[in-house]
């Protein structure tokens, strides 16, 4: 088998009491997207912060492509790329003039910086704004250039942590495409994420990261796997359904298992199809007005609840929390 592009072994690191990160283990094979998703909190960016040199583990070794950086985190700081959480721009300098210093910092020659940064601006649709100063840019701009910058070099390994967190739905797609032309384009990247949705979209693996431990690393065709012959039903009511309603429908429908989404919205799974014409009756004689009932397929979020134990609903929760980035 070729050397994998990352090798991470018993990797530790903790903040005073708190166990940030639990001797996790992992791989990521050359060319891969490699997904890290959980909650925040889970340690994620400690991981990513431990793998790019920003941060010493306190046990385990860390290997990027064949480099050993445990003991120099540097090492291979030429074939890295990162795109942090929160933006690391200037906000005084204009958005040509932050890629060209970004640039700079990693020994391009000055004709070379100003037609990569020229290059870049294009790609990202920010030619128009590239004299502006990158403070007046909106948070979906912010985040386009902030990946830019992480890619001035052409690195061989691009890290992104929360790529989508907190920009509109519209820059998140635009995102999205990017990081899956850069994979088409042969970079490994190391994806942290809590929108379940979008590592189902571009990760080839996944890693369930819980409370600093990794509870299960697959393919997402893998973990998807138990669930595929599943149904799933999402009905939207026009009024918050009453309390008891769960366990009245659990009653009626003893194959079916019901749960409520955003106080309005019902969702049904069961290992037999799920007949709405019977469901609709039922849900109007107890009061309750169906504006939609729409057939789905189960997801990387049903897999996440089944693996790790934990309630979904805390991914949604910060996903709403954060902005629509996570949906389209």
């Amino acid at each position: 088998m070729p050397e994998p592009m990352i090798q991470v072994k018993g990797l530790r690191k903790s903040f005073t009491s708190v166990e940030a990160v639990a001797g996790i283990s992992f791989e990521v094979a050359r060319g891969e997207i490699f997904g890290f998703l959980g909650p925040n909190g889970a340690g994620k960016t400690t991981t990513i912060n431990m793998l790019t040199g920003l941060a010493r583990p306190d046990a385990g070794t860390v290997t990027i492509a064949g480099i050993h950086c445990t003991d120099n985190p540097k090492a291979a700081q030429h074939l890295i790329g990162v795109v942090p959480d929160e933006s690391n721009l200037y906000p005084e300098l204009t958005g040509f003039e932050n890629l060209c210093f970004c640039a700079a910092l990693y020994g391009i020659s000055k004709k070379d910086r100003k037609r990569r940064a020229e290059e870049l601006l294009k790609a990202f649709g920010l030619s128009e704004a590239a004299h502006r100063k990158f403070a007046a840019y909106s948070k979906g701009m912010k985040r386009k250039l902030t990946l830019a910058a992480g890619i001035i070099h052409q690195p061989a390994i691009l890290f992104l942590d929360e790529p989508t967190t907190g920009i509109d739905v519209a820059s998140a797609r635009h995102v999205r495409q990017l990081i899956a032309r850069l994979h088409e384009g042969g970079t490994t990247i190391f994806l942290t994420t809590h929108y379940i949705e979008e590592a189902e979209r571009l990760c080839q693996r996944i890693a369930f990261l819980v409370s600093g431990r990794i509870v299960r690393t697959d393919s997402v065709a893998n973990l998807l796997q138990p669930v595929k012959d599943h149904f799933v039903l999402h009905v939207t009511c026009a009024q918050p359904p009453p309390e008891d309603l769960l366990q009245d429908m659990a009653r009626v429908f003893g194959t079916v298992t019901f749960s409520l989404e955003n106080g309005e919205h019902l969702r049904l799974e069961s290992r037999q199809p799920i007949r709405v014409g019977p469901l609709v009756r039922v849900l109007e004689e107890r009061g309750v007005d169906v504006l939609e009932a729409r057939r789905g397929q189960p997801s990387l979020e049903d897999v996440f609840v089944h693996v790790t134990g934990l309630a979904a609903e805390a991914l949604r929760k910060e996903r709403e929390k954060s902005g629509a980035g996570g949906s389209s």
